[in-house]
């Protein structure tokens, strides 16, 4: 039966997952199609053996490993162009059908640069192979008389290297605008028409033998402030205390009978995080439309300042603790799937925001990352090489990985006891 639960888990985890990269690459796959750049491949998992069903124009699937996804889309790799690559275009027009061998002679360039230059312009899908392994041009429109500058112009304008540093940066953002529209739409919705439940900052429960009641906390106190930040909701509490360590001496300022006062407090030990122990009163909000928008652009706004407190040394840790990594979310995912489909939505909504705004981060590989690059491009007025680009994707990799392995190690020992 433990075996079934966890595969269970296991599945509602992928599904979840699926669901949110399916919504993140169907972003970036129709800005690139709404500004007429090509794309190869549309997957679901990370890349592999997959299954694949082949249109006209591109390729869908599954992968071995269903966890992830991408959109591959024609001339984004990274560099510097060759400057052969309209006289192979031209010599593949001229000369008809050639391996990659006949080019190299052609062109009077070494097999491994003609190699080279036949795996970008395969990747721009201005050629094609053929049952001999033969580059045939696939160039659309009346190119009989461009020239080698003219034919590689004309083939690169369906690629993304192709359009302009406004319409690249569109592509990769609408991965992000897409999460973030997705979240706010759903957020909006639900608010709007079943309301939500949320804890006021009034205490309901004080736990026994917890900091709070020795501090001398009582039911009914309304906290107004920690630590010197005011506390207009319980979120606000959530967030603060989520940043704090076990053993610190807090403030806590609460209202009663009318009158303000400061409560000092021990705090203890919550998943490696301060811990008060505190219930508040739980109320269920009623919203308009227009309310339910500016809710859910405060949910927004808590994401972003949660994602910010990475950037500062003194709360790093404490954020870090209170992510949920992909065990955490898998379960999450049950437990929510199981509560019915407004809270499945709820908490897709929710994933959505917080990959949305991780994404925009500027660190390569995320879409934040490439956009600098981009930027710094165009300041450059010529592209980064491979190899820098290449090195910063690396070393961010490493460090997202890093992070994503310790989340996970946290989410294990949470949920393993």
């Amino acid at each position: 039966m433990a075996s079934l639960g966890a595969l269970e888990t296991a599945l509602w985890g992928i599904v979840t997952f699926s669901i949110l990269v399916v919504l993140h690459e169907m972003g970036h796959f129709l800005a690139a199609r709404a500004f007429g750049v090509k794309v190869h491949e549309f997957m679901l998992g990370l890349p592999g053996p997959a299954l694949r069903l082949h249109t006209k124009n591109m390729d869908w699937g599954v992968t071995a490993v269903p966890l992830g996804g991408y959109v591959r889309i024609a001339g984004m790799e990274p560099g510097s162009e060759d400057e052969l690559l309209g006289a192979a275009l031209v010599a593949i027009r001229d000369h008809g059908p050639m391996t990659e061998f006949g080019l190299a002679r052609v062109l009077g360039v070494s097999e491994k640069r003609a190699e080279a230059i036949a795996t970008s312009l395969l990747d721009w899908k201005a050629v094609t192979a053929d049952a001999d392994n033969r580059l045939v041009l696939t160039v659309d429109g009346d190119i009989a008389w461009l020239d080698a500058e003219g034919l590689a112009s004309h083939a690169r304008k369906v690629t993304y290297r192709g359009q302009s540093t406004l319409k690249r940066i569109a592509i990769l953002a609408m991965g992000v605008i897409t999460n973030l529209a997705v979240a706010i739409l759903t957020f909006t919705l639900v608010l709007s028409i079943w309301g939500y439940y949320e804890r006021s900052t009034t205490i309901e429960v004080v736990g026994a033998d917890t900091p709070a009641e020795s501090a001398g906390l009582q039911a009914g106190d309304t906290i107004v402030a920690f630590n010197g930040e005011a506390i207009e909701r319980w979120d606000d509490f959530l967030l603060l205390i989520s940043a704090t360590e076990p053993g610190d001496d807090a403030v806590v300022t609460i209202q009663r009978d009318g009158r303000e006062q400061e409560i000092r407090a021990l705090l203890g030990d919550l998943d490696g995080h301060g811990f008060l122990g505190v219930t508040a009163e739980e109320v269920h909000i009623r919203l308009s439309v227009w309310e339910s928008v500016k809710e859910s652009f405060h949910y927004v706004g808590l994401v972003f300042q949660t994602i910010g407190r990475l950037f500062d040394p003194s709360t790093f840790q404490g954020t870090v603790k209170s992510f949920t990594g992909v065990v955490g979310v898998s379960v999450m995912a049950q437990e929510a799937a199981a509560a019915g489909a407004l809270s499945y939505a709820g908490l897709i909504a929710m994933l959505s925001l917080s990959l949305g705004v991780m994404n925009i981060l500027p660190i390569p590989p995320l879409d934040g990352g490439k956009i600098l690059m981009e930027i710094v491009e165009r300041l450059m007025g010529r592209p980064i090489s491979r190899a820098v680009t290449l090195g910063f994707s690396s070393v961010g990799a490493v460090l997202l990985f890093a992070l994503i392995g310790y989340v996970m190690y946290l989410d294990i020992l949470r949920y393993a006891v």
